[in-house]
């Protein structure tokens, strides 16, 4: 059998393009190109990979049985690519690649200072840090793009491994001189709130706080970054439910207030997110605080 990196290249593309078409774009091969690797690749294999329905290619059972292989093989051969380079320009100093995906609070407000911590005692240390909402980042640890993502709401996808980081208190603000100081359960419940878009952790951790008191947002105006919603409370735009360590220097400056009000003191739980077939390099146990052996077998 003599399988190349490039049909198993060839194979997740069009796993998650769905047609040779669109994978050959994401590869710059041609169609003809990229449907010959993958007719090589099935017929060495002796076993169809796809469900050809009109003109998509939906993964059969043995093509799903082989698609988290195929990606580890890619990352591990990428690793080496890139390890290779990095050591001959390193002359065998200690080398970290470390790839972490964080949901947007996370990476904007926790993170750094790790990160900055991590490469002031390693200096030729790469860190590739992706930052986008909660389903983004597990999506990218689905496909092994990173080697851990670390999230601020409930993962929903199965066969990850998902385990608590740390909590975060949720408080809620609005712009000096815009609200009262103490606001009712039924002036909440009327007032405009500045929330994430659906898909975000902090959006399903502020409907999880408020909605079982408020029962309803009368009035709402979705943003698409937590760094926009608390610039919009702070021009007066509406109330936010966000992590304190986000809002910390807009409350410093005076600019926000946290709003007082009879709900219970709130908080969310941040998560690490693995895929079981992701070897977490020691350095990222490291840079999150997290124990020798949370992984299990690694």
């Amino acid at each position: 059998m003599h399988l190349t990196l490039r049909q198993w290249q060839v194979f997740v593309a069009i796993a998650d393009a769905g047609t040779t078409a669109a994978a050959g774009a994401q590869l710059a091969l041609s169609q003809s190109a990229t449907s010959a690797a993958l007719n090589e690749l099935e017929s060495q294999l002796a076993s169809p990979l796809f469900d050809r329905i009109g003109r998509r290619l939906i993964l059969n059972p043995q093509g799903r049985a082989l698609l988290d292989p195929a990606r580890a093989l890619l990352v591990a051969a990428a690793d080496l690519e890139r390890l290779a380079g990095v050591g001959q320009v390193a002359s065998g100093a200690q080398l970290l690649l470390l790839r972490l995906g964080a949901s947007t609070t996370i990476g904007n407000y926790l993170l750094p200072s790790r990160v900055a911590t991590l490469l002031a005692d390693n200096p030729q240390a790469q860190v590739d840090l992706r930052i986008g909402n909660s389903a983004d980042v597990v999506a990218a640890v689905q496909r092994l793009e990173v080697d851990l993502g670390l999230i601020e709401g409930p993962c929903h996808e199965s066969g990850l491994q998902v385990l608590p980081w740390q909590r975060d208190d949720l408080v809620i603000v609005a712009a000096r001189g815009t609200t009262p100081a103490h606001m009712e359960i039924a002036a909440l419940a009327q007032t405009r709130w500045l929330l994430r878009e659906p898909g975000s952790g902090t959006r399903e951790a502020v409907e999880q706080a408020l909605l079982p008191h408020l029962h309803h947002f009368a009035r709402a105006m979705q943003l698409g970054s937590t760094e926009a919603i608390k610039q919009a409370s702070a021009a007066g735009l509406g109330l936010a439910c966000l992590s304190r360590h986000a809002v910390a220097d807009l409350i410093a400056l005076g600019t926000l207030v946290i709003v007082d009000t009879p709900l219970p003191p709130m908080s969310r739980q941040l998560w690490v997110v693995r895929h079981p077939g992701k070897r977490v390099p020691p350095a990222l146990r490291a840079l999150l605080g997290l124990p020798a052996g949370v992984f299990g077998q690694e």
